[in-house]
């Protein structure tokens, strides 16, 4: 099922967005980049977070919706009313991405009302991560007879 997506204006994205890329940091280390994701959120206070992903050859690394989740839980918040990531490719050009399966999984199970969580997609584009995370119930027990 193609997930509903909620058209927006322009400006309700792009606030987020140019936050989000304020802390674009990037940092190279060998053949891995540091900071050259960057994603914010904001809680269901109201409050924003934001974090980096931290590239790593050993697997040990993060997503920056990780990063940016792990500072709201940090500071006791688990709800999260939407979400945001982005990237400059080497053009300097800016890129919103989508959250990738493991933090869409990650952003369910910090609370279950984040299944209502809005990921922006583009600045006129969002869906509700129960849209892009179809059958994220847990399954029934089966009946064998």
């Amino acid at each position: 099922m193609a997930p509903r997506l909620v058209s927006v204006t322009s400006t309700a994205n792009r606030d987020l967005i140019l936050s989000a890329a304020d802390v674009l940091n990037p940092h190279a280390v060998g053949d891995r980049v540091f900071g050259n994701v960057a994603s914010e959120l904001i809680a269901s206070s109201g409050t924003r977070y934001q974090g980096v992903c931290i590239d790593t050859g050993s697997g040990t690394g993060f997503c920056a919706e990780h990063s940016a989740i792990a500072a709201m839980v940090t500071a006791g918040e688990y709800r999260i009313e939407k979400i945001v990531a982005v990237w400059r490719d080497e053009e300097n050009r800016l890129y919103v991405l989508p959250p990738c399966g493991r933090c869409r999984e990650f952003i369910r199970q910090v609370d279950p009302t984040n299944i209502d969580t809005v990921v922006v997609l583009d600045l006129d584009r969002s869906a509700a991560l129960r849209d892009l995370l179809p059958a994220h119930d847990l399954p029934l027990p089966l009946n064998l007879g």
